[in-house]
């Protein structure tokens, strides 16, 4: 009990920080069916803002529990920013292309913020933690935890219903749901398709900049956060299913939890847990845990 009250624990906290990556990621691909390499460039870029933003705020002097609004406040610019920009501008026309072009389109996108996060930020590491030091420790089970990565764990769970009451009792889940199911018949029925799939990649944006944002108290900011953000979330979507928000947030906890194990067990398998964990679970279910197969139009 004495170690497994720790990994669970820890393990939970990861698992939140990898949920935010991969469920804008899989949002996006079950409702523009694109698979959106540029989504880590926006993990990065959400918590470049909040490191700049919060930054500022603590050379102002102003009180440290502003740096939450603050954390929201850059993952909310950073969607405002880019999302309907980058969306009209280079993912639109990908629509119903072949997924080939979809990824080059979208890496292409990737390597361009890369270059333009190094010249507008640097190439140094970035640090800024008021977040984490203003909520303290707790000590459970006779071992010391940040408060931060339980406040994590407890925003993934409610990123959770968020999303889910938001697609259920919404007027835009409505419409996301009807697109989704049809977007054919929707635009029939006069549904605006364009600006539900806009809607949809803001959204998107938003979660992958909060991710990042919510992660720079504990780990910084640096060059090649992106690259390593987007490659553990399409392991993670791959793991529960492309298009699947649930099957999301299991793969998260699973991959989470693993990566934990490895840590205190086996510490030279730790980077590549996820995709062990992915080859895995792809051999037995070629559509991930909750992904199905559907007809493909030809």
């Amino acid at each position: 009990m004495d170690v497994i009250i720790p990994m669970l624990v820890d393990g939970l906290a990861a698992s939140a920080v990898i949920f935010f990556i991969a469920v804008g990621l899989t949002l996006v691909f079950s409702v523009l069916r694109v698979l959106n390499v540029a989504h880590g460039s926006f993990y990065s870029i959400g918590a470049y803002v909040a490191v700049s933003i919060g930054g500022l705020a603590a050379s102002a002097g102003l009180n440290p529990w502003l740096s939450f609004p603050i954390l929201l406040l850059s993952a909310a610019l950073t969607a405002a920013a880019l999302g309907p920009f980058i969306e009209r501008t280079f993912i639109r026309w990908t629509y119903g292309k072949p997924e080939a072009v979809q990824i080059l389109v979208t890496f292409a996108l990737f390597l361009i913020f890369e270059d333009l996060q190094k010249l507008v930020f640097g190439v140094q590491s970035y640090y800024e933690d008021s977040a984490m030091q203003v909520l303290g420790t707790s000590e459970i089970g006779g071992i010391i935890y940040l408060n931060y990565q339980l406040l994590l764990i407890a925003l993934a769970v409610l990123l959770i219903v968020a999303l889910r009451v938001m697609l259920s009792h919404t007027r835009l889940g409505k419409l996301i749901v009807a697109v989704v199911a049809d977007p054919e018949i929707s635009q029939t029925l006069g549904i605006n398709a364009s600006r539900v799939y806009s809607a949809a990649f803001t959204i998107g944006v938003f979660l992958a900049a909060l991710g990042g944002a919510l992660a720079t108290p504990t780990s910084g900011v640096a060059p090649g956060l992106g690259a390593d953000a987007i490659v553990l979330g399409f392991a993670v979507a791959a793991i529960g299913g492309l298009g699947q928000i649930e099957g999301a947030a299991i793969a998260a906890v699973i991959v989470g939890i693993t990566r934990v194990l490895a840590i205190y067990y086996a510490p030279a398998f730790e980077p590549v847990m996820p995709y062990l964990v992915m080859l895995a679970v792809l051999l037995v279910r070629p559509y991930g845990l909750f992904g199905a197969a559907q007809a493909r139009r030809i």
